[in-house]
């Protein structure tokens, strides 16, 4: 597992590289959780790293995230926006705004709707995330007995609904989800890096298991990274510990794609 004093070979392909992507999970990675969602800000000085780089037009810059597309721009607070994917990569907005939905299949719609139904007649919607593709039951800010209880209680249903769909059951770091097929972050980046050439080097940052699909997507372009204060297994192959190595990864990266006279590739 690589640490951050030992990325020199890839700052160097970095360097020489012709096209640059840089790709990010949100919560857990770019911010810390939060049991106010609304209020899960960016750590300290991602903000102004992420401003540097999208100005500088150096790098695709790149959110992929479980939350819905249009959470992200009000908790990131930039003047200009990176490229969004939100929803596991089932919706898209593009850095001057255009929002592109996928639209699912008639089973797959169906099969959400009857598990929004089971949690709407358990009385548990105020527990659930509806968003694009996927519902999302979250327990974060609850005690164990608590937590434990709602697992319980719509784990089955789910478990049924998923195994007569087309719908895949996950944990996530705080709750449980019931999401379409199509809806993987690894899709996401796959789409992202096929629209690049092969010169392009990228990285992807995640912190979740839901990043871990996404980790084995990137190989071969560059570098999966998980950003956690503490070591799991993992498909990634660095690790970081946020938030100061997160940052001085981001400062790297940034000081890595100016050319030997100090001005950006664009």
């Amino acid at each position: 597992m690589l640490r951050l004093s030992e990325l020199n070979g890839f700052w160097s392909s970095l360097a020489s590289a012709q096209r640059r992507c840089l790709l990010l999970d949100y919560d857990g990675t770019l911010a810390p959780f939060r049991v106010e969602r609304d209020k899960a800000y960016p750590y300290d000085g991602v903000r102004e790293a992420l401003s540097n780089m999208i100005a500088a037009r150096h790098t695709r810059v790149v959110i992929i995230s479980g939350r819905t597309a249009h959470e992200i721009p009000a908790l990131l607070g930039l003047k200009l926006l990176p490229e969004i994917w939100g929803s596991h990569g089932l919706e898209r907005i593009s850095p001057d705004g255009e929002y592109t939905p996928m639209v699912l299949p008639e089973d797959i719609a169906a099969a959400l709707s009857a598990a929004r139904q089971e949690s709407d007649e358990r009385s548990l919607s105020r527990y659930i995330e509806d968003k694009p593709g996927c519902l999302a039951l979250h327990w974060r800010g609850l005690d164990q007995q608590e937590a434990e209880q709602l697992r319980r209680e719509l784990l089955p249903s789910w478990a049924e609904i998923a195994d007569n769909s087309r719908l895949q059951l996950s944990s996530f770091d705080g709750g449980l989800e019931l999401r379409s097929e199509l809806a993987t972050k690894a899709n996401a980046v796959t789409r992202v890096l096929t629209e690049e050439s092969p010169e392009c080097r990228a990285a992807y940052l995640g912190d979740d298991l839901t990043d871990e699909d996404a980790f084995a997507a990137i190989a071969g372009w560059g570098l999966g990274i998980l950003v956690r204060k503490e070591l799991r297994e993992t498909q990634a192959s660095a690790w970081l510990i946020p938030p100061a190595e997160l940052l001085a990864f981001l400062a790297e990266w940034d000081e890595t794609c100016a050319d030997h006279n100090g001005r950006r590739h664009c």
